[in-house]
């Protein structure tokens, strides 16, 4: 009995493929968020900027269940939405981002344009490497979340000295096989994570309607969360017990 080929697989219902494309066309509206997020960083308008990539955000935490949930990998077997959401995580977690870093002030000016071209180029690197998640699916490297940078760079306005060195350093923790939580998909803690992914989404709503210009305590949390994701693994091996 010969494999079937795409000519002859039995047909898929026209309803089930319509639904399977309006999730490529969900994942594919974060494209369209990330032109506007970039039309306000082009003025200017930070906090807005933000939100709309806050948006991205969720339309990403979203799209995916509901392909899975439709199966839309079979049922549309010519459109890849892994690419597709590839092309949009770049614009949303990378290249708006990138231009916010480099064009905010925030950096020492004879580093931004550097910096924000290296942004660009490693993480494109970065998106490429078939290694780029663990086993336990955490990211190996720092994963490129520069949204997440640039949005700490403005929370909290380090020197410019000191912030160029900090995206430095970032460029340079892509390569470094260090492993960062994904609060969503790693097992261990996950009730944890996403407890503490809902308390920062919340704060960091207060950030942006407040323009940045929050209490100490709302600083602060939002520091420790961000310090949970990133290093949260590393302190979790060095308490396990080593074997003897």
């Amino acid at each position: 009995m010969t494999a079937s080929s795409p000519d002859n697989r039995p047909s898929v219902p026209r309803p089930a493929r319509m639904a399977a494309f309006s999730v490529h066309i969900f994942t594919a509206l974060g494209a369209g968020v990330a032109l506007i997020a970039m039309m306000s960083a082009v003025r200017g308008e930070w906090a807005a900027m933000f939100g709309w990539l806050g948006l991205a955000l969720v339309i990403d935490g979203l799209d995916g269940p509901m392909a899975r949930y439709l199966d839309v990998g079979r049922v549309l077997p010519n459109w890849s939405g892994d690419a597709l959401d590839f092309v949009v995580d770049f614009l949303t977690y990378v290249f708006v981002p990138a231009y916010a870093i480099a064009t905010s002030g925030l950096l020492a000016p004879w580093t931004a344009t550097l910096l924000g071209a290296g942004i660009v180029v490693t993480s494109a690197l970065y998106f490429a490497d078939l290694r780029m998640k663990t086993d336990d699916n955490h990211f190996r490297g720092f994963p490129a979340l520069w949204n997440g940078a640039a949005f700490y760079l403005f929370l909290l306005q380090p020197s410019p000295m000191l912030a160029s060195a900090v995206v430095l350093a970032l460029i340079i923790l892509t390569f470094v096989p260090l492993h960062v939580l994904h609060p969503v998909r790693v097992k261990r803690l996950r009730w944890l994570n996403l407890m503490l992914m809902a308390v920062w989404a919340g704060l960091a709503v207060i950030t942006l309607i407040q323009n940045f210009d929050v209490a100490l305590p709302v600083t602060i949390s939002l520091c420790l969360i961000a310090l949970y994701i990133v290093c949260g693994d590393a302190v979790i091996r060095l308490m396990r017990p080593s074997t003897p």
